[in-house]
């Protein structure tokens, strides 16, 4: 009976001590399915994952299909070292690493090959070789030994990426824009970034140890599409050129440019610049559409429009200037001449730019409907934004008599000669470029097709804002003002010999509502017009804020600019030359170039040249003794001979082209010509080195 019981007890004891193992398996099945499963997933969920392969994006060219912004493909270098044989790798470990070594001149050739045996050794799947390596130093290292065994023999990988370039550097750089992943993208980059952007690809990429991915397959991705604007890369160069030098000849704070076409609306060159005080000007800002400012005398033509159209003012109508000084309730308008100009036309006030003149008679006529003044100006859109694809613009501002908390009895006189109004430069060029185009307001645009594989699918026309904003009489009288501006008044010292121009200056007085007692007045100077004024083709506004030394108005610091852009189109643009020129403008040809193009231009001028026997693709021409001559050139037979060629006073575009199709590469600093290479003429070169050009 005892024993009975002692095994009864040991049974239990038992079944107890097997329950007790039961739940602890169960606990820990349990434990393991909750509690570690999250563990388990994220170690090894993403065993595989897929990611996107940026597209390339769309260039953007000038008119001429001069590069403005291209996608250059840069590649990182990768290696598996469990691909190569131990033979191959042996044998020409050595000399891989001496070539990578010459190539990029960062490492030692040992230090090279110490890098692979060592990778070996770890057996790495995934190895980073080199980063930023550009397309001429692939092709080369593709024919490096082992290397040039191809991918699934030497472990030899590659992957590209895209970096954006603009060959041209600030020309035009703020109108081109950025295309920014992290925040808005801006200018052409932006309004157009739906053609350009493309669609990626995708990769599938494998984890390997260290959290290393590599990629086993890809989808590829399909490149954006090209924009063709309508900038001319030359008169974009000579805008950049006549503007800084004035800004930076009266260390001015900045300024901006910008030729359109009359007809089109067509946005030729634009130019925005911004003073570093260093003694150069970079583009760090939209001013020509996006700066809204009071534009000074150069909106007295409104005025005058306004006046005629409602029949209050005719050409031979008088106002007495006083003394230069005219008193508005408690406010002073002044003339820039001391003294005033006495009793003169409306014609004389509009060449002079008087302030008294021109705001005694918008006054006179308005003041008890001011209205009425507001209305007309209305009618000529002046108060609508142009709505130009590029974001950004500021809208215009012409406050309106019915908002009585911004209208006084002295805003009617200072709004007639440019205050207590805000308009961008673009803005006030549309209207200048209307009156020139008989009335017709156009649109500006900066692209004029979009290219796929080289062939336009879509073209943009031109866009009529406004098709008359006055009446033909009007337009015939201001413009023969504006051409009264140019010979007789503000702008005497811009007449031309050979073509005329019409237009009108502008000096506004900026911040006088935060100035001091001590402070310098500061001042924009402006000039807007339209060349040749018979026959109009071009528009052009230039504006300068706050010049501080030589001169401050707009006759001796932006009409000057206008004059050296409209000299360079006239010589540059065959339509202009008027038939009746008996002497033709010499052009300052002392630089390369193609011998067949220079020949059709001087040709049409009927200008000689001498009968040479050089007359090779690249050839240096200059006028002498009434001659064109050339002088030979070996570019290309340099390059043939692996000998650097002197690029002094070649074009960067010119340079580019020859030395990239040698094989170097090329960096550049500037624009317009080369008057500085890092590897001097005569050196001996090769493919994948590097040259630095420069214009100082």
């Amino acid at each position: 009976m005892h024993n009975q019981k002692h095994i009864k007890r040991k049974t239990l004891l038992v079944y107890i001590i097997l329950f007790v193992l039961g739940l602890g398996i169960v606990a820990q099945i349990v434990y393991t399915q909750i509690f570690e499963y999250k563990i388990w997933t994220l170690e090894n969920y993403n065993i595989t994952r897929l990611s996107p392969i940026d597209a390339s994006r769309g260039n953007i060219y000038s008119d001429n299909y001069s590069l403005l912004a291209t996608s250059i493909p840069e590649y990182e270098l990768r290696w598996d070292a469990s691909v190569v044989n131990d033979l191959i790798f042996n044998e020409k470990i050595h000399l891989l690493s001496k070539e990578l070594s010459n190539l990029f001149n960062d490492k030692s050739a040992k230090e090279y090959e110490d890098f692979f045996r060592n990778e070996r050794n770890k057996n790495s799947r995934y190895a980073l070789l080199k980063r930023k390596v550009n397309y001429n130093q692939l092709k080369l290292i593709k024919k490096f030994p082992i290397f040039n065994q191809g991918k699934f023999k030497s472990g030899f990988i590659y992957h590209q990426k895209n970096k954006r370039k603009k060959p041209f550097k600030e020309l035009a750089s703020r109108t081109i824009g950025y295309d920014r992943k992290e925040s808005k993208s801006v200018g052409l980059e932006g309004a157009f970034n739906l053609y350009l952007k493309g669609k990626n690809g995708e990769k599938l990429e494998q984890r390997l140890a260290g959290n290393v991915w590599m990629p086993i397959r890809s989808l590829d991705s399909k490149p954006g599409k090209d924009l063709l604007t309508t900038i001319d890369i030359r008169y974009q160069d000579i805008s950049n050129k006549a503007l800084s030098e004035s800004i930076l000849y009266h260390d001015a704070n900045h300024g901006c440019a910008i030729l359109m076409e009359v007809k089109s609306g067509a946005v030729k060159a634009i130019v925005n610049l911004k003073n570093t005080g260093k003694g150069y000007c970079v583009e760090n800002y939209n001013y020509a559409i996006a700066e809204s400012s009071e534009p000074g005398s150069t909106f007295k033509l409104a005025s005058i429009i306004a006046g005629l159209e409602d029949g209050y003012l005719k050409v031979d109508d008088s106002v007495d200037t006083e003394n230069g000084v005219f008193k508005f309730y408690d406010r002073k308008m002044r003339d820039a001449k001391k003294g005033g100009y006495g009793i003169i036309s409306l014609n004389q006030s509009f060449e002079k730019s008087s302030n008294v003149g021109i705001s005694k008679l918008i006054y006179k006529h308005y003041k008890n409907s001011p209205e009425k003044f507001v209305n007309r100006l209305y009618s000529m859109g002046l108060n609508e934004s142009l709505n130009i694809s590029i974001s950004g613009e500021s809208k215009p501002n012409i406050r309106h008599p019915k908002n009585k908390h911004l209208w006084s009895g002295t805003t009617l006189p200072w709004m007639s000669i440019g205050y207590g109004i805000e308009l961008t430069p673009l803005q006030t060029l549309s209207f200048y470029a209307a009156i020139a185009n008989e009335g017709m307001r156009m649109k500006p645009y900066f692209v004029s097709s979009i290219l796929e594989n080289g062939i336009k699918t879509k073209t943009f026309k031109p866009e009529v804002i406004n098709p008359s904003i006055c009446s033909k009489s009007t337009i015939e009288v201001v413009k023969s003002m504006l051409e009264g501006v140019v010979k007789n008044g503000t702008a005497k010292n811009i007449i031309s010999d050979n073509y005329n121009i019409a237009g009108k200056t502008g000096t506004n007085w900026i911040d006088y509502a935060n100035k001091l007692e001590d402070d310098r007045p500061k001042y924009q100077a402006s000039f807007v017009g339209y060349f040749p004024s018979d026959k109009p083709i071009y528009a052009c506004i230039v504006v300068v804020n706050d010049p501080k030394i030589n001169g401050s108005y707009g006759g001796e610091v932006a009409a000057p600019v206008f004059k050296k852009i409209s000299d360079y189109v006239f010589i540059s643009d065959l339509k202009l030359q008027n038939e009746n020129i008996t002497k033709p403008i010499i052009p300052k040809v002392n630089s390369y170039g193609s011998y067949e193009d220079l020949n059709i231009i001087f040709d049409h001028l009927s200008l000689n040249d001498s009968n040479i026997s050089c007359k090779n693709e690249y050839s240096l021409a200059y006028y002498s003794d009434g001659e064109i001559r050339y002088e030979s050139t070996e570019i290309k037979k340099n390059l043939k001979e692996n000998i650097m060629p002197n690029m002094i006073g070649v074009s960067f575009k010119d340079a580019l082209f020859m030395l990239e199709n040698y094989g170097l590469i090329v960096s550049v600093q500037g624009t317009g010509m080369i008057n500085y290479q890092s590897i001097q003429k005569g050196e001996k070169i090769r493919k994948g080195q590097e040259v630095l050009l420069k214009s100082i």
